[in-house]
């Protein structure tokens, strides 16, 4: 069984926020994108609900991810929740089926 983590994150921006929480997504994603263990982490903006973000990542296990979630690309967007969203943050791990 692989220990690959798969997940969407979910982000929908508070009233008057969607393009900067776009920027401040798309702004941290090429350096993500180079932390060890991050196999996939792309930023999508649902046609359903504009302005909102989700992320789908994909880490070659949890302490990858772990590592992610503690380090300065993270960090600097979780200090701007309050400010960016308009509800919390959504994560769904998913199990790949195929």
């Amino acid at each position: 069984m692989s220990e690959r983590v798969h997940l969407i994150a979910r982000s929908v921006p508070r009233a008057g926020q969607a393009l900067a929480l776009a920027q401040a997504m798309t702004s941290i994603t090429p350096a993500v994108c180079g932390e060890p263990g991050c196999l996939a982490y792309t930023a999508h903006e649902s046609q359903e609900r504009p302005g909102t973000i989700v992320m789908y990542e994909v880490w070659e296990n949890q302490a990858a991810l772990d590592v992610h979630a503690d380090g300065p690309n993270f960090r600097a967007l979780a200090a701007r929740v309050d400010e960016l969203l308009g509800e919390p943050l959504a994560i769904e791990l998913l199990h790949r089926i195929a």
